[in-house]
């Protein structure tokens, strides 16, 4: 099934919650994760400013059909990516690794530092993906301070302690 990848418009916007929340249904599987596929989701308005900052990516189907996203926020010299959701229904399709490569190559041709996530530590579709992918945790390279407060407050939401890892991919010079 042909993807194609493209910069988010704002009409999007209204459709992005939902794919997170599809895509959060994997999270079924995993019992200590499970609450995930009820939790709350970002925001229309959140999504509205990222899309007019030009840091988030759709994946659209043959039909012309968002089916995946990625939102991320420029901070300093990194692209922080703040959610990857694919519709439940395109997941294993390739559609995430598009939309992650399309933002590996926006960091290289803005000649950023790095591109930088938090993730589940061993959820298979989490760090191990991303690991695939070029990304290394964050404890093999020097100390982040952004992502270590990152991870803190994620841990005052309810995650649990050592379940979550900061990861980053160096943008080669």
């Amino acid at each position: 099934m042909l993807t194609v990848i493209r910069l988010a418009a704002a009409p999007d916007a209204v459709c992005l919650p939902a794919i997170e929340r599809s895509a959060a249904q994997s999270f079924r599987a995993i019992e200590s994760l499970s609450w995930l596929a009820d939790a709350e989701v970002m925001s229309v308005e959140r999504h509205l400013q990222l899309i007019a900052w030009g840091t988030c990516w759709v994946a659209v189907d043959a039909a012309g059909q968002v089916q995946g996203f990625l939102s991320a926020q420029m901070l300093d010299d990194d692209l922080h990516i703040h959610e990857l959701s694919v519709a439940q229904v395109m997941q294993g399709r390739g559609a995430g690794r598009q939309l992650l490569e399309v933002v590996m190559n926006e960091a290289r041709s803005r000649r950023l530092r790095a591109v930088t996530l938090t993730t589940f530590c061993d959820v298979p579709w989490n760090s191990p993906f991303y690991q695939r992918l070029g990304f290394e945790q964050a404890h093999s390279l020097a100390p982040d301070h952004r992502l270590a407060e990152a991870l803190r407050e994620e841990y005052r939401h309810g995650f649990a302690p050592g379940s979550r890892c900061a990861m980053s991919w160096q943008v080669p010079s």
